[in-house]
């Protein structure tokens, strides 16, 4: 059985080794992060601070566009948006990856403590009982302040998380 996570679409794009599990994951990324996507892809401020770094992080939200954007994972796509909450059929990256997209809904739940997409991966992690897998030592930061009922790791511990196999009912 695959490991689970949700996270944003850019942290799939941004942090190689989460294509390179050493078991298999799913990633359950909410659509609006797929969103993003176009907007980073158009943007002109850098996401990296080495220019070589940002070079190849745009390249590779480019690829990852392309690949949403074919006849059969676009269909899969469509196919979670016709409903709240719907979740897409897996979207195989490789050997050992997965994503599935969720058409989350923001229902302001945390108001003005998380914005729309933070909500959305709070809400997402909530729903489905997996925990959240971010590069945002200030979402963590709120996300323990709130005691929000989710599990939550930073993608630098992402091979501990790999291991973690503790239910959400007991962190």
């Amino acid at each position: 059985m695959s490991r689970q996570f949700v996270t944003e679409a850019v942290m799939v794009a941004i942090y190689g080794q989460l294509l390179a599990p050493p078991a298999p994951v799913e990633y359950i990324v909410p659509y609006t992060t797929i969103l993003e996507l176009y907007e980073f892809q158009v943007s002109p401020d850098p996401l990296m601070d080495n220019p070589a770094d940002d070079q190849h992080v745009k390249t590779k939200i480019n690829e990852m566009i392309s690949y949403f954007e074919e006849p059969l994972n676009k269909k899969k796509i469509e196919r979670a948006l016709a409903v709240p909450w719907a979740k897409s059929p897996s979207i195989l990256f490789g050997d050992q990856v997965t994503i599935a997209i969720i058409n989350a809904v923001d229902t302001a739940q945390y108001g003005e403590y998380f914005d729309p997409i933070e909500t959305e991966l709070l809400l997402t992690s909530q729903r489905l009982g997996i925990p959240i897998l971010t590069d945002q030592v200030e979402l963590i930061a709120r996300i323990i302040e709130s005691a929000s009922p989710v599990q939550v790791f930073d993608i630098d511990d992402f091979d501990f998380a790999m291991d973690d196999e503790q239910p959400l009912d007991q962190v």
